[in-house]
């Protein structure tokens, strides 16, 4: 036997082996060896010990997977475009973190792009990801309007087609319970901040809104209904909207908002202008998002379950990325909200004109102007 014949198996594949080659070195099958390095071994009830072994030897020999040629023979790279209006603290925020548990634990990879609302981006960005190879595609808050031929999973876009499915919240059980909320407390001068127009929700909570205010009873003074109208990001649309809406000068005894960084938004602006929230004015949110819990005073709001929102959207996606079903006409999935009491709501008050004192006038710029 020559001494090239009698390298070991070791010797011969410590370059870069391949799964065949990395499983001969085990000992094991390479079924074995490749559910244990896809992070599938408790699904298959291998031992932590063999686990180990595997990934010790493959670090060592330098093993690394041929995705490339994976991905021909499975017609999938295993990766997700998602697209998003922007990437800051809130909704988007909230809904990938669902998104992400799910995709991680899958073994799947993501591709995050956000748009701004720019329709430029909106028609590019799933070109853009067809073109990365992604087996299919998550839009949050975000219409594509082309039919593509990889499967969509559209989180809150009320525009229904036959290769989506929809994840859309119950935005009439969310009317009621803030709306249900307020007259309660016997509030029934309520003012209301309402979505970008560009916002997928904003028609559809619109409409909610008013189909449980007609139940209810409540009027809905046009000259106490507000836009968000800005772009920007954090509490800012929020606190020009409350802005605008003192400069109207129309009694209010509540403020429902269309998400929580607007109700923040709005709260700062009420205390700038001498008025107590909630003493002379509650205010309602939506959405539930971390820093609710946190901001003075504490904000009441409807607690819509994006991360759960994420979750079902990326298992949907998963789901249909298997079976390779071409015609997805379904039913929404529509999640409930639920409702969260804090300590920025209370009993309206006696004379709600309090709220709007000579002391407190809204047309003080010295109050409003904040910076």
């Amino acid at each position: 036997m020559t001494s090239k014949d009698s390298k070991t198996t070791s010797d011969r594949i410590v370059t870069r082996p391949d799964l065949k080659e990395l499983a001969r070195h085990l000992g094991l099958s390479q079924t074995t060896v490749s559910r244990v390095l896809s992070g599938s071994a408790k699904n298959h009830r291998i031992s932590s010990e063999t686990e180990q072994r595997v990934l010790a030897a493959a670090a060592k020999l330098n093993y690394k997977a041929n995705v490339l040629a994976r991905s021909l023979r499975s017609k999938r790279s295993k990766t997700v475009g998602v697209m998003v209006p922007e990437i800051s603290e809130g909704y988007s925020t909230a809904v990938l973190g669902g998104i992400e548990e799910v995709l991680l634990l899958s073994g799947f990879f993501y591709f995050v792009v956000s748009h701004r609302h720019r329709t430029d981006l909106l028609r590019e960005y799933p070109s853009l990801l067809l073109s990365r190879a992604v087996d299919g595609i998550i839009a949050v808050d975000s219409t594509i309007e082309e039919d593509l031929p990889i499967p969509v999973v559209a989180v809150s876009d009320h525009h229904h087609r036959p290769s989506v499915v929809n994840i859309e919240l119950d935005h009439l059980l969310a009317a009621r319970y803030a709306l249900d909320h307020l007259t309660r407390l016997q509030h029934r001068e309520i003012a209301f901040i309402k979505g970008q127009s560009f916002s997928s929700d904003t028609l559809a909570r619109w409409r909610a809104i008013c189909k449980v205010a007609a139940e209810l009873g409540i009027e809905i003074n046009p000259r106490l209904v507000i836009q968000l109208e800005d772009h920007g990001l954090g509490t800012e649309p929020g606190r020009t909207a409350t802005i605008a809406l003192l400069e109207r000068d129309v009694r209010f005894t509540a403020i429902f908002a269309f998400n929580d960084l607007a109700a923040i938004g709005a709260i700062t602006v009420l205390r700038e202008a001498g008025i107590q929230v909630p003493a002379q004015v509650s205010v309602v949110g939506f959405d539930d998002i971390l820093s609710a819990a946190t901001n003075n005073p504490p904000l009441t709001t409807v607690r819509q379950p994006l991360q759960e929102m994420g979750r079902v959207a990326a298992s949907t996606l998963l789901q249909m990325i298997h079976t390779e079903k071409q015609d997805w006409s379904t039913h929404p999935i529509r999640l409930l909200p639920t409702f969260v009491e804090r300590q920025s709501t209370a009993w309206a008050p006696q004379a709600s004109e309090a709220a709007f004192s000579d002391s407190a006038h809204p047309h003080k710029e010295s109050n409003l102007q904040g910076n």
